[in-house]
């Protein structure tokens, strides 16, 4: 029936339209959808030589500290004094000829693990000797003493080997260390001492 086949026809030529339009209409949501990021991502050998770098870099660190903290342990000192000692002296008659000046070390302290004995030494304007006899005493009445010149204005800064003090023979029972002027010595009679710095060290 023409009619009905007319009309057939044109439905058909509907749905065709429709799906056209739902084609494009689709197709242009898909192109206007914004594209997802790409994420960057490492390769797995740039990770690896990452990884590798930071754990040279930690290790090296490690290796730093515990050698600056045994450097630190080989150069431990036990000291004496806090701060600069003032000995003043006058060596003229009717004075005696000899004026020491001591400081006991604690009896629980073992100087044997140390190896030297250091201090800072100067003279004052009003005097200064020159020569200081240093003196070393232990629990046993052991003693043993090492000179040291050049006793003026300026600081001296001393080191002597524990094994200088040969009259010693148990390090680990010092009792004092004593600086001692001797008239007969001496530059200058009468003066004034600073010392400092007093310890024993490894």
């Amino acid at each position: 029936m023409p009619i009905s086949g007319h009309g057939l026809n044109l439905k058909m030529d509907k749905e065709e339209i429709y799906e056209h339009l739902a084609q494009v209409y689709l197709g242009k949501k898909s192109q206007d959808k914004p594209q997802s990021k790409k994420h960057f991502r490492f390769p797995q050998q740039a990770r690896i030589i990452l990884m590798f770098l930071a754990g040279c870099v930690v290790f090296y660190s490690l290796t730093a500290f515990l050698s600056r903290r045994h450097d630190f342990k080989a150069s431990i000192i036990f000291a004496l004094n806090n701060s600069p000692i003032r000995v003043k002296y006058d060596l003229n008659d009717p004075f005696p000829q000899v004026k020491d000046f001591s400081i006991t070390i604690p009896p629980t302290a073992d100087i044997a693990k140390y190896k030297s004995l250091n201090f800072s030494i100067r003279g004052l304007e009003e005097g200064y000797p020159d020569v200081v006899r240093i003196v070393l005493t232990n629990t046993k009445n052991e003693t043993a003493f090492q000179y040291i010149d050049q006793v003026n204005l300026k600081w001296k800064h001393a080191t002597i080997p524990l094994e200088d003090f040969t009259g010693i023979t148990d390090l680990s029972t010092l009792s004092e260390v004593s600086f001692v002027l001797e008239g007969w010595n001496v530059k200058k009679k009468k003066g004034i001492i600073l010392i400092d710095d007093i310890c024993f060290s490894k």
